[in-house]
This record gives C-alpha cells, structure tokens and sequence, in this order.
C-alpha cells in the first residue's frame, strides 16, 4: 500500500515552499476568521502545521468536521505572512485543494481538551488514555521512556550481559509481597502465579553458566499503589553476574546509568562515580530512613541525653531524634501544617522550638527547654535563627519519624534542598534478619536468598546462642536517588548449605526450603558459581529522569491507585464456563 502522506506535521520547512504536499493527523483545533478564512492546526505524532483555509468550498468541509478527527490534506506549501517562531513548521502554511476524513469523531465535545489533559481528573485521564497520549507533553514521556530502555539495553550489552527472557507463568514464592495467582485448567485445584521478580530464574541461569544476563523484565506483585509504585505490573532492569561481588555489580551499575542521568535528565548535575556507600544502621542514624534523600544538607542528631530529662513526658525513657535547620524562616502557619503532615503519615506526634536572634529558646515546646536552654544549645550546636524538629519513641519509631520529619522540612527549606541535581548513593551492610511487626519472631529483613556476611560461621554462632541474629549483616545493597529507592540487590547464597542454615533460624527445615524452592536448591547441589545482581526499576527511573511526582505519569497504560484499569474495565467479570474450565466456584 503507498503511503498515504508525503511528509509529517513537523517537516516542512521553508526550503519546500511551492511543492505539492499531502499530510495526515488530527484536526487539533480551528481558528476561524470569516467565512472564507480560517487557520486550521494539523498534528500528527511529530508535530503540527498550519492548514489555511481561504474559501468557502474548504470551510464548508471543515465545518462538517468534529476536533480529533483524522484527515488528510492535500495542498501547496507557501511561506506564512506571520511566522511563528516557536514552532518548527512555524515559517510556512499549506494551502489545502483537498481535505479527506480518514476517521471521524463522532463526539462534539471531549472529556478534556488534549493539549490541557493533565489537567483534567485523573480518573478521566485513565478511562480515555487513548486521548490523554495525544497530548504531545504526555506522549513525550512515553517517547523518553523508549528512548532509555533502548539505552539500556545498548550498555548493557556492551557490557557483555546476554538478554534473555524468563517465564511469566510460575511457582508461587515468597518474595515479600503478595502473588496473582492464576488458575490451571489442565490440574484442577492448582495454580500457577505471575513472577514478582525473575528471581529465582536469573540464578538459575547462573547455575548453567550464562555469565552475564540481563532483560527489561515485567514483574507482578498485588501490591497497594503510591505515588512512586503502581499497582499491579512494574518494569525492572533485571541483572545478574557470576564469579561477581557485590563491587563488580556497583561498578556495572554505576557506568551504566550515570551516562543514562546525564542524557535525559531533567537535571543536568549527577553524582559521579563511585558513589558514596552508606551502611544501612548509620542510613537510619542520621537520616532517619534507608532512602535518604542526600540533596537535603542537614542531618539527624541524638537528643536523648540533652532532652530526656527536661521533665515532657513524651520525652521521658524515650530515644530522642532531632533535625536542625539553620536560618529556618518558615511562618508558624507553616509549621503546625509541617507537624500534622508527619503526623497523617507516620501516626506519630513531633514536636518543636526555635532559636529567634537574641538567642531566647522560643515556640513549641520551649517552656521545657529553658531551664537547660545553654546545654541543649552546646550540644545540639544551636545558633540564632535555628529550627529543632523533634521525635521520641522507641530508637526505631524515633528514627523514621524524625526521618520523615527531615524530608519535609527539605523540601519546606528551599535554602537547605538542593533540588537541581541527582543525588545517588548506595546503602549497605542490610540487617539479614528482623523481629516481624506482626509475627513477633525472627524473619528475613531484606531478601531470603542472600549470602550472610560472614558465611557459615556466623550462621553458627548464631544458632549456639553466640552471636544476636539480628547483628548479622547481609551482602544486600540499594540504590537511592533523590530519597527513591532505585535499585535492590544482592551477593546471593550460592551455597545449599548455608541456604539451608539460614533458613534454619527462621524455623524452616531442610525439608521446607527443598519443597518451597526445589529448583535452586537442586541446582546448587550441582557446583554452583558465585554470583550477585540487582535491578532498577524502569519505571521509576523514568519518573526521576522526567521530574514528576506520579509514576502513573510515565507509564502508557497505568492503572489507577486501586488496581483498576478504567480504560479496559478491569478486573471484569468472567463467565460461570470460564470459571468452570478452571474448577473454580465464587464464594456467595
């Protein structure tokens, strides 16, 4: 079939005036002056171009034309008495002897008007993706996103990692999060489920001695959404190494994506490598999170000592986080909104005073501080013109609020965020092991299958009582850019073992960890290779490249915060033959 148009919306120059041109897009928008003259806006996927209209024959056409329907036009291409410098076809107009329907809209109005889509419902947005897309602001992302998944399979691959694609149907796991699960209808009252990572998989691959894979790989987990998580589907760049350490993944990693930073980012300053590797306990000590965000230049401190004993109860045999911010010049206006927004997010109470400029110890809580106003200003450091934002609880409840406290107040301090630029940093040195908030009793912290630091041994101490389990640090590591977990990996246990043993202080047996990952355990049986990885996720990296606060925003087909895909109707109802081809029967 010829194709059907001789240039796009956005090609046509000042060199092609006179030539004879045929065009296709949508009928954006038409500015009509009488009835023999009008400015038409023609766009297609790479631009738009002026169609005037200077008869009444071609108005009459147009007039019969809904926005948004697709046409072709045929015309000459003449040089505009009005140029307009901020488009690229902007010094030229086509003068239409043929405008053709291609595909009607059938509708008067729209849901919302394309070119200011983001600014309708979201719900609105979801349930017509199809003409949110058409947004050109919109369907730049999506562009973006193409262009960096191609880039990284390109450094990928000259990096020497093999793309390979693992199975979507599965075994069921236990990965952290909670499985889809899908029906067999060759084994009734079994289930297969989508993978929420190719965990297991890409070390398998190592086992057969694939060095190096990679894929841009899908990943399932039902899983409730956030503004950085979307329910449902995620992209990850998945990778794994053999005969590597947790140094060979960094530095893969690191070359990899700084370049990725640099090119596309919205901001033009990137953290150099290697960059700054912080251990997981210092993380939660002085930033009070193990997502810190580094653009923010203050950071947590210990007031437990100085405070505790001021005579405030909620102080009282508390541990005390504060964060400090000099030159603080927020209203307080500002400040009781600060303090109701850490309290909506961690349920927990913080508290505050300020240094004004004679030095007094003024607001929040100050009447309690200022019998020990000189100790506290000597050992926090405090000078006029200082803010103290304040946490208590328990170390663990005191070091996340006051984490949060930290965030908020960077982001209220434009002087102290410096927003401009990413900041990445790798957090280390993972506790392997936590007491569970709900189950009380020991349970991994990060990520089942990685390899203790201290192998065997430690293990061991462990088990006689020797060594406190939760002491024990992992090979885990984590990718953080602008406070956004990026990346999770780890120097995997490659030993059955020692996999065994670890499992062993969870209370799983050898039995339970051979039926629950009969594959891995049977493929370490077999001389496996050392070997560690990790994965970005795609999706939020698009989301910091891009500078948006939704991750929504960068995915072509998002669903909505619950999990529903409003353009398609899903989940849907099936019918009872569908279920019954399944040997599955609804619960009343």
């Amino acid at each position: 079939m010829k194709q059907s148009r001789t240039h796009n919306c956005n090609e046509l120059r000042l060199a092609d005036a006179g030539k004879k041109v045929t065009l296709c897009g949508w009928y954006e928008n038409m500015r009509k002056v009488s009835k023999t003259l009008g400015f038409l806006v023609l766009r297609d996927f790479y631009g738009t171009t002026q169609i005037v209209i200077e008869t009444e024959d071609m108005m009459n056409i147009i007039d019969g034309i809904n926005n948004e329907s697709t046409i072709s036009v045929t015309g000459t291409v003449r040089e505009r008495s009005s140029k307009n410098a901020n488009l690229p076809t902007g010094e030229i107009e086509v003068v239409p002897e043929k405008i053709e329907i291609l595909g009607k809209c059938i509708y008067n109005e729209l849901p919302f008007e394309i070119n200011r889509s983001k600014e309708a419902d979201e719900n609105a947005r979801l349930k017509y993706r199809f003409l949110d897309l058409r947004n050109p602001d919109v369907k730049r992302k999506i562009v973006l996103r193409s262009n960096v998944v191609a880039e990284l399979r390109r450094s990928m691959t000259e990096e020497g990692f093999l793309e390979i694609t693992t199975p979507i149907l599965t075994a069921s796991s236990p990965e952290g999060a909670r499985d889809y699960i899908v029906p067999s209808r060759k084994f009734p009252g079994k289930f297969y489920a989508l993978p929420q990572a190719p965990q297991q998989f890409k070390q398998l691959l190592m086992t057969s001695g694939f060095d190096r894979y990679f894929q841009i790989a899908p990943c399932f987990r039902d899983e409730d959404a956030r503004g950085d998580r979307t329910p449902g589907e995620f992209y990850q760049l998945d990778m794994e190494m053999a005969f590597a350490t947790q140094d060979d993944v960094l530095g893969v990693l690191e070359k990899v994506l700084v370049p990725v930073f640099e090119k596309y980012g919205v901001y033009k300053r990137v953290s150099p490598a290697p960059f700054e590797r912080i251990p997981y306990r210092e993380a939660m000590e002085k930033y009070g999170t193990d997502k810190p965000d580094l653009r923010i230049d203050f950071c947590l401190q210990d007031a437990t000592e100085v405070l505790g004993s001021i005579g405030f109860d909620p102080f009282t045999e508390k541990s005390i986080k504060v964060a400090v911010v000099p030159g603080f010049t927020a209203t307080r206006k500002q400040i009781d909104q600060l303090v109701a927004d850490v309290e909506v997010q961690t349920a927990q109470k913080t508290y505050w005073f300020r240094v004004d400029e004679q030095g007094e110890i003024v607001g929040g809580i100050a009447k309690f501080v200022q019998p020990v106003k000189e100790k506290v200003i000597e050992a926090l450091g405090l000078k006029p013109g200082c803010f103290v934002g304040i946490a208590a609880g328990t170390q663990a409840v005191a070091q996340k609020t006051a984490g949060v406290l930290r965030s908020k107040l960077g982001i209220l301090c434009p002087d102290h965020m410096d927003k401009e630029q990413y900041k990445m940093c790798w957090i280390v040195d993972f506790p392997m092991y936590e007491i569970g908030e709900e189950s009380g009793t020991l349970e991994f912290c990060h990520n089942p299958f990685s390899m203790p630091d201290g192998g065997m041994e430690i293990l061991e101490k462990a088990e006689r009582g020797e060594v406190d389990p939760l002491s024990i640090n992992a090979f885990q590591y984590d990718l953080v850019i602008n406070g956004y977990e990026s990346a999770s990996g780890a120097v995997r246990n490659h030993d059955p073992e020692i996999m065994v043993k670890a499992f062993n202080l969870v209370g799983l047996g050898e039995a339970e960890v051979k039926s629950k990952f009969p594959a891995m355990y049977n493929a370490f049986c077999y001389g496996a290779p050392p070997h560690a990885g990790a994965a970005p996720g795609v999706d939020r990296m698009i989301m910091l490249l891009t500078g948006e606060e939704s991750i929504r925003e960068v995915i072509c087909f998002p669903m909505n915060g619950n999990a529903q895909d409003l353009m398609c109707s899903a989940p849907s109802e099936v019918t009872e033959k569908q279920l019954k081809e399944v040997h599955i029967k609804i619960a009343e």
